[in-house]
């Protein structure tokens, strides 16, 4: 699989990963809106491939498909962020979200039920959950948030100390410790999605089988659960 010059060969690289490629692209697609062309995603992440192939070193401490896969998803997240697949106004709507939730957590001391949410953001539960299924994709942290063009700056309106850069606070281990007792209180099915998808790996599909509920419902409760963690980042 390498050449004479001890590179990777990069039409081997192509055949043997571009399936973990197609798989990534249609993992991450499934949280994302419709508009989102999935040949698109597939593309990016083949640059992302080539990408590694060319960088990658043996004995560097990581297998390379390990070393791969962080390329090929971060060339498609740079593709999404490129195309800001996500509009601002549905971001904005989205903080509105997540301020309604961690109010009415203060104000029940528990995490707030749809209908709780939808009723203080004076909207049916149908609309609500609508705009949950339409933000689909919604991540814990957007590239966005490390801007300051405009009201969008969530890590610094959040984490306001500015000794430290926002990216090395995704790594500080008191983060990641609320992170993890974050989802711990997570209402228990939207718990169980955040383990299915992100620890055993679960599509959307493979997890509605699991839960019993419609594709459309694990993107909601997906999107909701990721608004619920970000009410509660940083605090």
């Amino acid at each position: 699989m390498y050449t004479s010059a001890g590179t990777l060969e990069k039409e081997d690289v192509i055949s043997k990963y571009a399936p973990l490629v197609r798989r990534m692209a249609h993992h991450l697609a499934a949280r994302l809106p419709a508009s989102v062309q999935i040949d698109d995603i597939i593309q990016a992440g083949l640059i992302g491939l080539m990408d590694a192939a060319s960088r990658y070193e043996e004995g560097n401490g990581s297998q390379f498909e390990t070393y791969a896969s962080q390329r090929i998803r971060g060339a498609m997240l740079d593709e999404l962020r490129h195309n800001d697949w996500l509009p601002r106004s549905m971001r904005r709507k989205l903080r509105v979200i997540e301020s309604t939730v961690s109010q009415l957590e203060q104000r029940l001391k528990r995490a707030p039920s749809e209908g709780e949410i939808a009723k203080e953001l004076k909207m049916t539960l149908p609309d609500y959950q609508e705009m949950l299924f339409d933000a689909r994709g919604y991540q814990l942290v957007h590239l966005d948030d490390f801007s300051n063009d405009d009201d969008d700056d969530y890590l610094e309106r959040n984490c306001p100390d500015n000794r430290d850069n926002p990216a090395d606070k995704l790594m500080d281990k008191r983060f990641r410790a609320q992170l993890v007792q974050s989802i711990e209180e997570l209402p228990e099915r939207e718990k169980l999605l955040m383990g299915l998808y992100y620890e055993q790996d679960l599509n959307f599909k493979e997890i509605a089988a699991v839960l019993g509920v419609s594709e459309s419902r694990v993107c909601q409760l997906h999107t909701q659960a990721i608004a619920r963690l970000r009410a509660k980042a940083c605090v």
